[in-house]
């Protein structure tokens, strides 16, 4: 992206709206969180959330009960150092299932300009 960048602006921005990444998991509402939770495989979550940012590891546990959070927590700590490659794996496996979900309508990917912004 970034060679790209320099020759092409135009396209780069174009592309990287096309684009998303595990961490814009973290700009779903609640009730989008909560849809993926029941749609993804717990295995594959925990490690995906092994490489997360701290606050989308915490926008999954607030969307956990308590009981289920501690879980994943320890399956998390329980796995010990994990490959990169097996957590960029899991993670796309995670953003495909957000995609899935959206294109059933199940949730709202909102684009990053705001225009499918939920009002409460």
């Amino acid at each position: 992206i970034t060679a790209l960048e320099e020759r092409n602006r135009d396209s780069a921005e174009r592309i990287k709206a096309l684009m998303f990444t595990f961490e814009d998991l973290g700009k779903l509402d609640p009730g989008a969180i909560q849809t993926v939770l029941r749609g993804a495989e717990k295995d594959k979550l925990a490690l995906a959330l092994k490489g997360a940012s701290e606050a989308v590891r915490d926008l999954f546990y607030s969307n956990m009960s308590e009981r289920a959070a501690k879980m994943m927590r320890e399956d998390m700590q329980a796995m010990g150092p994990v490959r990169l490659r097996d957590v960029d794996e899991a993670q796309m496996y995670m953003v495909q299932v957000a995609k899935d979900l959206a294109a059933r309508n199940e949730i709202i990917i909102a684009d990053s300009k705001g225009e499918d912004e939920l009002v409460y």
